[in-house]
């Protein structure tokens, strides 16, 4: 693992000691959004010393109602993203919702997220088949 921090922080400088911090927007909104988000973060995080990893979600599956803002389409919000990471030489994240969505989201950023609902969500659905299965 230290290795792959360090690699992954490779074009930073920072005190090896501190935490590292994984932030940004939401969702992508916009790419002068993201930039202007990313270049204030990163710089506070280049002052103090922080390792820093931009994230963003390409695309908000996980909203309570059905006409709230979902993304701009995946593959423009993950360009977007690749266009951060690239520009201010940063590792990305951004989160993944089905298996499905791992290979395009990987030719863009350096780590995938599973965000906790679905995985919830999943045992939740495993745990039901299982038992309509036990009942048949």
């Amino acid at each position: 693992m230290e290795k792959f921090l360090k690699d992954l922080f490779t074009n930073q400088s920072y005190d090896e000691k501190n935490f590292f911090l994984i932030a940004g927007p939401c969702v992508v909104e916009s790419e002068q959004l993201i930039m202007e988000i990313a270049d204030k973060v990163y710089s506070i995080c280049r002052n103090l010393g922080i390792p820093y990893i931009f994230k963003a979600s390409y695309r908000k599956a996980n909203r309570t109602s059905g006409s709230s803002f979902t993304g701009l389409g995946d593959d423009l919000a993950l360009g977007m993203i690749n266009h951060v990471k690239k520009k201010f030489l940063l590792p990305a994240t951004t989160d993944v919702h089905a298996k499905e969505e791992t290979v395009l989201a990987a030719q863009h950023v350096d780590i995938l997220q599973i965000p906790a609902f679905y995985v919830v969500k999943q045992i939740s659905w495993k745990q039901q088949q299982k038992q309509e299965r036990s009942l048949m």
